[in-house]
């Protein structure tokens, strides 16, 4: 690629990088493949796109495929058995029918919705872990986020997230508001419309509705366990690795034990939690381009990798410029003899764009 047409060439003197120099090793060990036919059997059979037709943004996009599971999908906590088998699909076809399910079905439906059309998802379970309390154990999801740059908690089962000065939260971030101060600082939102809201209804197991606050849900996520595989749609029930529970290891865990159903977390026992230390680690960033970049006279030799998961391919443009074009993971640019600034990003399978950075040549 020439920046620009000239035939007095001047060699480079500097390469300004403005994106990450490198990644923290991610603990996941898998995630889906959005190649796979099951996706298109899925979308074919369903349509959830139907709900975001014409809106551009794509955290709106999030919502309303969140808002779509949570109408599909009634919530009945205490059956007795479930149909579906762990299957999104099966689940999806007993719900259509008017079949109620509890917190893991939305968590294993919204899984599958969200990474048929690009946007990156991973499982976990959750509760409050404290004797005397409202067991709570609960399913949910994270889901990443380009238009923020980060992950977030989606909950489908209720349509809920939690926002603080605009920005919705990670599961992690709302378990420090929670112990910081109970969420104070916290809105808890509701739907595609992002409806703030400080309670909502619950049937307990007597079939009485009751209010729920914002305080307790988000106390359920006061102990967070990540599955360590991110496959649970295309290689359910093969993928082995979903007992491999992540935990966030920092004082509150160290001092304290989950408790479910009474007693310690059974993954306890079970030496199923793998701590993590590095809160980084946890919470990677996949949209993320690592530049290197050296250079020779008039040539500047460029290679990109990314931690995306799904890769196609990546994108380059000048800045100021409207049109992307495919590069492949190393570049060639001639520099013209005047600072010019160039951007890349990665875009997976789906066609869903990550984080834009970019490098200038002197």
């Amino acid at each position: 690629m020439l920046l620009t047409a000239c035939n007095n060439r001047s060699s480079i003197t500097g390469v300004q990088v403005d994106c990450p120099e490198d990644t923290v090793k991610i603990p996941f060990t898998s995630f889906e493949d959005l190649s796979s036919p099951k996706f298109d059997s899925f979308r074919t059979k369903y349509r959830p796109d139907t709900v975001f037709h014409g809106e551009q943004d794509e955290f709106k996009r999030i919502l309303l495929l969140r808002s779509w599971i949570s109408g599909i999908i009634k919530i009945s906590d205490f059956e007795p058995d479930y149909p579906g088998e762990g299957y999104a699909d099966r689940i999806l076809d007993a719900a259509l029918k008017g079949q109620g399910f509890h917190c893991g079905h939305y968590m294993i439906v919204q899984n599958a919705v969200m990474n048929a059309y690009g946007y990156l998802t991973r499982c976990f379970g959750a509760g409050p872990g404290v004797k005397n309390v409202r067991d709570g154990h609960h399913g949910a999801n994270e889901v990443w986020s380009n238009t923020f740059h980060k992950w977030f908690l989606s909950d489908a089962k209720y349509d809920h997230h939690f926002e603080k000065d605009g920005i919705p939260l990670s599961a992690l971030e709302v378990r420090d508001e929670y112990l910081k101060n109970k969420g104070k600082d916290v809105l808890m939102v509701k739907g595609s419309n992002s409806e703030v809201i400080e309670s909502d209804s619950l049937k307990d197991k007597t079939g009485k509705w009751r209010k729920v606050s914002k305080e307790e849900y988000m106390q359920t996520f006061t102990w967070i366990a990540w599955e360590g595989s991110n496959d649970r749609f295309v290689h359910w029930p093969d993928n082995g690795d979903l007992d491999n529970l992540l935990m966030y290891k920092d004082d509150y865990s160290d001092n304290h034990t989950w408790i479910r159903d009474g007693k310690p977390h059974w993954a306890y026992a079970a030496d199923r939690f793998t701590f993590i230390s590095d809160r980084k680690a946890i919470e990677w960033r996949p949209d993320e381009v690592i530049i290197d970049a050296a250079s020779n006279g008039d040539k500047a030799v460029i290679k990109l990798k990314t931690q995306m998961p799904n890769l196609k391919t990546f994108q380059m443009k000048n800045e100021g410029d409207s049109v992307w074009q495919n590069v492949s993971d190393s570049v060639v640019l001639t520099y013209a003899g005047q600072p010019e600034k160039i951007l890349f990003r990665p875009v997976n399978l789906a066609g869903v764009a990550g984080m834009e950075c970019g490098i200038t040549l002197h």
